[in-house]
């Protein structure tokens, strides 16, 4: 009898670790459109000049760690990093700002450790905090949407980032800004304030909501490709509208927010397909990425409601990130063939 010749793990495709990140880039690009679309052309700006910073971070640090060039740069990591980053800052940021988060994600959050695989902590997430603790009034200076002003063109983009000091842009708060603001006063009903305030739309911000849904749609087409699992997302997002909806009492000065506000503002999508996912730094059980989703999701909505920042994807996931290899040790699967602690199989 001929038997087939199969041998672990019984892969049906190729798949590298390029091919992942490119696969996450190009599912960036819904998001940066909007993105776009409503703050012109800030935030494709700092991705270019990110994308740069981050290749040249990348190869020195290979240099100085004697790797070979090439086999390296092609894994597109250090790309990733940059897009992730560059898209969580607020579009027309100097340069100089850009460059300090990139160089600290990729020499300190990643070679520091010993490069891709090895680095316990979300670099992107790491630069994105050294940022807004050392810088919090460049970190909040965000542009408001088109419509609501004139959108800057390219070459206000350029002058922006290069040079700042000639630049005079508008700012204004955003939606998750204005919750904080509002429920550390106690000042009006949060209907009061979106009535006086049209740019913040139906549910989250002009802007914010369809970027939101076009991360979201991003996210779906990874989880199709099967780039990750559904769990951590899934698990993230029902944790955040469970609370929204549990604290939620129809929109008082202490209200925190309904479940589509906290779900349609901020990095909330983009947190829970391209951050949360991280094969690196999450847990690698499915029971441990329920878990992990879930707390995750717990801490953004109580950072968001009772902290003093506005968002809180970063430090809810580089705070779970902590936690990850606890959560891995106490769920891991029954060995197959053996039973449970009764001796059952």
């Amino acid at each position: 009898m001929a038997l087939l010749r199969l041998t672990s793990p019984h892969a049906h495709g190729p798949m590298s670790t390029q091919r992942v990140m490119l696969n996450v880039l190009l599912a960036t690009v819904p998001g940066i459109v909007v993105l776009t679309h409503f703050f012109g052309f800030g935030t494709l700006v700092n991705i270019l000049w990110g994308s740069l910073v981050a290749v040249g971070c990348e190869a020195l640090a290979l240099k100085l760690r004697r790797r070979p060039l090439g086999f390296y740069l092609k894994d597109c990591s250090a790309l990733v990093t940059a897009f992730l980053l560059c898209i969580a800052l607020p579009p027309y940021s100097p340069w100089w700002l850009i460059a300090i988060g990139i160089a600290s994600a990729i020499l300190m959050a990643k070679h520091l450790y010993g490069g891709l695989g090895y680095n316990p902590f979300n670099p992107a997430m790491v630069g994105y905090v050294i940022l807004l603790i050392s810088f919090p009034v460049q970190m909040t200076s965000w542009a408001p949407p088109r419509g609501l002003g004139e959108m800057p063109g390219l070459l206000d983009a350029l002058r922006a980032c290069f040079t700042p000091a000639l630049y005079d842009g508008v700012t204004m708060a955003t939606p998750l800004d204005l919750l904080n603001q509002n429920i550390a006063s106690n000042s009006l009903l949060l209907e009061e304030l979106w009535q006086q305030n049209p740019q913040f739309g139906l549910f989250a911000g002009v802007g914010w909501e369809w970027a939101n849904v076009a991360f979201l749609a991003g996210g779906l087409w990874l989880l199709y490709q099967r780039i990750f699992t559904w769990h951590a997302p899934v698990a993230m997002l029902a944790s955040l509208s469970l609370l929204a909806a549990l604290f939620y009492d129809g929109g008082s000065s202490a209200s925190g927010g309904s479940p589509l506000f906290h779900l349609l503002s901020g990095a909330t999508m983009f947190g829970a397909f391209f951050i949360v996912t991280d094969p690196v730094t999450s847990t690698v059980s499915l029971r441990g990425r329920l878990i992990y989703g879930a707390l995750i999701g717990a801490l953004i909505y109580v950072i968001r409601v009772r902290g003093n920042y506005p968002d809180a994807v970063a430090f809810s996931v580089l705070i779970m990130n902590f936690a990850a290899p606890f959560i891995d040790f106490y769920t891991q699967p029954r060995t197959y063939g053996h039973g449970d602690k009764r001796g059952q199989k």
